[in-house]
C-alpha cells in the first residue's frame, strides 16, 4: 500500500480551462460537494498535509471536519506552480505577449523566467524537495493524504522527467479531488 496519497483540491470560484487562479480563489459549493463525494479515504490515513493556498486549505479543513483527521502541516512546498502575476486571473485568450513568448521558449531553456513567475527548473527542484519531505513525514507519521494543485501534483508524479515534467502535468490535467498514490523513490525499498 502507498504511504502517501495525493489529492487535488476541490473546484474553486471562477475556474475555467487554462485559467491562472488568484491565490485567494475559494472553494465553491460544488467544490465542497466534490470533497464529500471523495470519501471514504483509503484505510490507514493518519493525517493531512496541505498547500497554504486557500482552496487547498479549505479542502483539507472540509476533510478534517468530515473525518476527524488532523492537519499535520501546511507547507509552501505544496503550493501550486507560481505563475507570473501578469497572468493571474487570465485565460489563454487574454495572456499578455510576454507570457506567450515565454511559453514558446520555456522547454528550450527551463531556467528562463517570465516576470516574477517560478521557472520550470525552480519548480522541479521544489517538487524534488517536496517528495523527500513527504516521504520523511510519512515515515514519521504513517499514511498521509496530501492536498495540492493540478500542475504541482503533475510535476511531483513525473519528477523523473526533469524540469520538462511541467509539460506532462499540463497535458494531463488532474481532476478535482482525484487521489493517486505517490510512488516510492527509487533509492528506497518498497513496503
Amino acid at each position: 500500500m502507498a504511504d502517501i496519497h495525493l489529492m487535488r483540491h476541490g473546484a474553486y470560484e471562477n475556474h475555467r480551462p487554462g485559467y491562472h487562479a488568484p491565490l485567494d480563489a475559494p472553494l465553491t459549493a460544488e467544490g465542497r460537494d466534490q470533497v464529500r463525494r471523495s470519501l471514504p479515504l483509503p484505510d490507514g490515513i493518519t493525517g493531512i498535509l496541505t498547500s497554504p493556498i486557500l482552496r487547498a486549505r479549505q479542502t483539507a479543513a472540509e476533510i478534517t471536519r468530515l473525518t476527524g483527521l488532523p492537519i499535520i502541516t501546511t507547507t509552501g512546498l505544496l503550493a501550486e506552480w507560481r505563475a507570473p502575476t501578469i497572468v493571474l486571473g487570465h485565460t489563454p485568450d487574454t495572456y499578455p505577449p510576454t507570457y506567450r513568448a515565454w511559453k514558446e521558449r520555456r522547454l528550450e531553456n527551463p531556467s528562463l523566467r517570465c516576470s516574477d513567475g517560478e521557472t520550470l527548473t525552480e519548480l522541479h527542484i521544489r517538487a524534488t524537495r517536496c517528495a523527500d519531505f513527504l516521504h520523511a513525514t510519512a515515515e514519521a507519521n504513517g499514511r498521509l493524504l496530501v492536498i495540492s494543485h493540478a500542475v504541482f501534483l503533475g510535476v511531483l508524479t513525473h519528477l523523473h522527467e526533469g524540469p520538462t515534467a511541467f509539460t506532462a502535468a499540463a497535458r494531463h490535467p488532474w481532476p478535482f479531488t482525484e487521489r493517486r498514490p505517490l510512488a516510492q523513490p527509487h533509492n528506497r525499498p518498497l513496503g
